[in-house]
């Protein structure tokens, strides 16, 4: 077969011709939505006690199941998925929704395993239980750092990249101006209300994009003749233009199948249930975005519900996320499976393959009018919820944990005030970021999210399992193997950064450790070295004494802790746990901050301390009892036998569901 002339086919369209797609109707939907979402996120903020730290980051301790659910799954689903997997899926079928049926066993182990232990520990952050495990402070930074240097470089920069994609696929805007905006909006909400405003607006967005995305996939299974006739036109998409003796625009003939090679599979199955599984727990159970969510439950038996309730929201996204990325393929093979670098240029600015537009070209292709504009918008909100989660648990983690390391007196309100302005700087961080994400090479965007997750995380995975189930853990054991952890992840992730994919047609010189070890069979090589490190140097260093691991691993997790603590580096009064955080609120504020509370501030005053909602009344102190008494609430992991069942029973039901799908599309 000779190659086809370009100039006899007719060019595949460039974006920013869909412009006229949009129309009135659609704006007038997505101004209402946002006039909306802001009205919600200021009434919760209003109605929420923001004054105190567990106020503004643990949302008072007062969240019931259904909001911590939808939360799990909106701070976890946001517009970076729904691209990412839906490109994924388009490029090579079912198995990357493997990913989020994983992390339905991730989140009862959260619910069931961590969240017992960190609520009986009385921790806010995640660091700051491995302070209360181990002592000292060297952890705590570290994993402080590492937190925020993911977040930056994971979360924050593909959410934002691809919310401004979304947005340029739609409206044809310039990428900055869209990218603006949308910071802008986010900024307000999150810095006025605190995680109360997030949690509420969260659940509200969960149902608005599963709703528009459920209409998105039953009139795409439409168009294509439902799944038999998915499997037929995926089978056989292939764009117009290729490049002569390869293969590249051949869909994957194992694209219908979950489990793949373990050798030549682009996920290989014992990758996708091993590998995958460490990568799952720390993003569900030692992750600050995720844990802070349960950790803001009423109680143990309702952070178990929500849990449930995430990990029965987790097996949707496969059927409206995965599946509508195949569709889009198969109805725009030209666009979304293109493989000539030269027409991928023109189509979304990427040589190496446009499978990322697979989402935002159905979505504006097939969405009606208005509901187009409400999907836009629930994109948009999505990008808003993950980015709101992130802002707030990323300033919730260098306030606590890096800036009362500095400032050992800093008072409440100081901390409140540093934790805001953080959220500024990390805004205009992402803002500065976006160029070079647009450099990086779009088509490897969401790989890259996953490779660079399975070179840092494992090490923190293999420390909390073992800090959780193994008393004889110590101090130098858990550094130590971090930083071997970190040593060998940041080779690997270097390595990948200096060879890249080759495109279509391009021979592959990578050296063999990248080209045929698969980064989820990393994530479980490094998972397990470190665990190695870790024991053998606890082994050889002094166990920790017992009586100070009360409340801290699995099997202390009920004993109440005496008054000793690892804490004894810094005195009383500045340590701010949650519970001293309420009531210590006086303490740090000079006399002179309490007879300006006496006589009435001014109204631009006034407004300024509401904004950062710190109280414009003299602060309430509480006695010693009534402190025992709020110390004794905020740490009990009692249940009633009742509401235990029906958690356990639920947990039962999900998890014979979730290997009834995985033995299903096996």
């Amino acid at each position: 077969m000779s190659p086809v002339t370009p100039a006899a086919t007719e060019l595949p369209a460039v974006p920013g011709d869909t412009t006229a797609a949009f129309g009135v109707a659609d704006i007038i939907v997505v101004v209402f939505y946002f006039a909306f979402v802001l009205t919600v996120g200021i009434w919760s903020s209003i109605r929420a006690s923001r004054g105190t730290i567990g106020g503004y980051f643990l949302a008072g301790r007062s969240m019931t199941w259904w909001p911590i659910g939808a939360s799990l799954m909106s701070s976890n689903v946001g517009s970076g998925l729904f691209i990412g997997l839906a490109g994924t899926g388009a490029a090579g079928g079912l198995a990357v929704g493997g990913f989020e049926w994983n992390a339905t066993w991730a989140l009862l182990a959260l619910g069931w395993i961590f969240v017992p232990v960190y609520i009986a520990a009385g921790v806010v952050t995640m660091p700051e239980y491995l302070q209360k495990r181990f002592g000292g402070q060297r952890i705590q930074i570290y994993m402080s750092i590492l937190s925020l240097i993911l977040y930056i470089f994971t979360k924050i920069s593909t959410d934002i990249f691809s919310g401004a994609l979304f947005i340029q696929i739609s409206l044809g805007w310039n990428l900055y101006l869209s990218t603006v905006v949308l910071l802008a909006v986010t900024a307000v909400y999150t810095i006025a209300g605190g995680l109360t405003a997030v949690i509420y607006t969260d659940a509200l967005q969960t149902l608005i994009m599963v709703l528009g995305a459920l209409v998105l996939m039953f009139i795409g299974f439409e168009k294509v003749g439902w799944y038999e006739g998915l499997q037929e036109k995926y089978s056989t998409a292939i764009p117009k233009i290729i490049v002569p003796n390869t293969t590249c625009h051949l869909p994957r003939a194992d694209a219908f199948h979950l489990f793949r090679d373990p050798v030549t599979g682009d996920i290989p199955w014992p990758g996708l249930i091993f590998g995958l599984s460490v990568l799952a727990l720390w993003c569900w159970c030692t992750d600050q975005v995720i844990v802070q969510r349960s950790l803001s439950a009423k109680n143990l038996s309702h952070a178990k519900g929500g849990s449930v309730l995430g990990g029965y929201l987790k097996i949707f996204p496969m059927f409206f996320i995965v599946m509508p990325g195949m569709i889009s393929r198969a109805l725009y093979p030209d666009e979304v499976g293109c493989v000539d670098p030269d027409i991928c240029k023109r189509v979304c600015g990427a040589a190496v393959g446009c499978s990322n537009i697979a989402y935002p070209k159905l979505v504006i292709e097939l969405m009606p009018d208005g509901l187009r504009g409400l999907m836009i918008a629930v994109m948009m909100a999505a990008l808003m919820s993950s980015l709101t989660s992130i802002f707030n648990s990323s300033s919730t983690l260098f306030v606590i944990d890096i800036w009362q390391r500095i400032r050992k007196k800093a008072s409440e309100q100081e901390l409140m005030i540093v934790g805001r302005v953080f959220i500024l700087i990390l805004v205009v961080i992402s803002i500065l970021w976006i160029p070079i994400i647009q450099s990086a090479n779009s088509g490897k965007l969401f790989d890259y999210i996953q490779s660079i997750t399975s070179y840092l995380a494992p090490p923190i995975t293999a420390l909390f399992i073992l800090a959780i189930f193994c008393k004889r853990i110590n101090e130098p054991g858990a550094f130590w193997g971090l930083m071997v952890g970190l040593a060998v992840g940041l080779v690997r992730m270097i390595v990948e950064f200096i060879y890249s994919t080759p495109s279509c047609g391009e021979e592959d010189s990578r050296p063999a450790v990248l080209k045929d070890l698969h980064y989820l069979y990393f994530a479980l090589i490094l998972c397990v070295l470190t665990a190695i490190v870790i024991v053998l140097i606890s082994l050889c260093t002094p166990p920790i004494p017992e009586e100070n691991l009360s409340c801290l691993t699995w099997w202390t997790r009920h004993r109440k802790a005496p008054a000793i603590d690892l804490k004894n580096y810094k005195s009383e009064a500045a340590q701010i746990n949650p519970v001293n955080g309420e009531s210590d609120l006086a303490e740090g504020a000079d006399s002179g901050d309490k007879e300006d509370a006496a006589s009435k501030p001014p109204c631009w005053k006034m407004l300024y301390l509401w904004f950062c909602g710190l109280s414009t009344g003299p602060t309430p102190t509480l006695s010693q009892e009534e402190r025992a008494a709020l110390e004794q609430r905020l740490t009990s992991i009692k249940e009633r036998p009742l509401w235990k069942t029906v958690c356990n029973v639920n947990a039962i039901l999900l998890m014979t569901v979730n290997v009834f799908l995985w033995a299903y599309f096996g």
